[in-house]
């Protein structure tokens, strides 16, 4: 999966930033893993989730979890965002205990989902890495306002509205956290991490 690959920041924020998602292979695993969907999403309630979500029903920010959850069908995608490394750690060790049969893709810092899995007993089947931008990369927007926009890996999050939303901010109109949340409600996906944006839209200026 390549649409939680592109995250772009500094390394010590990176490290508070995990999705953690489940999907089956259409030619494979599809037919009747539904239900399993639905357990993994049931599992990743229990622990400290920042964001939640499926494209097809949407996100805590804009849905709610028993839609979701209740929404899940075979070749449905779960995703969980997570800050918090040791939770994530959890969630893997319980995961392999329930052997659903299903995929799980973990997004983060490689060294730290590294740790992760071989402190779960897991062995790591596929990493995939982002090459970077190539071309005119003058035209990307700068830092902070890149970092927020990438973590809607679908591009739905636009430069101008993080830009607004910082403006607002500035001007007292909406606080950190109502902020964070607008630019997270066209992620229908559920990967934006909303705790990441609080922090990122204190740096533009």
């Amino acid at each position: 999966m390549s649409h939680t690959l592109h995250r772009c920041g500094k390394p010590d924020d990176l490290n508070r930033d995990f999705v953690v998602f489940s999907m089956s292979a259409k030619t494979v695993n599809a037919m009747g893993s539904g239900p399993k969907m639905k357990r993994f999403f049931e599992i990743l309630r229990k622990y400290p989730a920042v964001n939640f979500g499926d494209v097809k029903t949407g996100s805590r920010f804009n849905s709610d979890w028993q839609t979701i959850h209740d929404g899940y069908k075979d070749q449905s995608v779960a995703h969980y965002v997570f800050s918090d490394a040791a939770a994530v750690g959890d969630i893997l060790k319980e995961l392999k205990a329930a052997d659903l049969g299903i995929s799980v893709i973990v997004s983060g810092v490689f060294d730290t989902v590294a740790t992760l899995c071989r402190d779960a007993g897991l062995p790591v089947h596929t990493v995939q890495f982002s090459g970077g931008v190539l071309g005119r990369t003058e035209r990307l927007p700068p830092g902070p306002v890149l970092a927020i926009t990438t973590m809607c890996g679908h591009g739905l999050v636009s430069a101008n509205l993080v830009k607004k939303m910082a403006t607002q901010v500035q001007k007292g109109e909406k606080s950190l956290s109502e902020a964070a949340a607008e630019l997270a409600k066209p992620c229908m996906c559920g990967v934006f991490n909303t705790e990441r944006a609080e922090r990122l839209l204190r740096e533009i200026n």
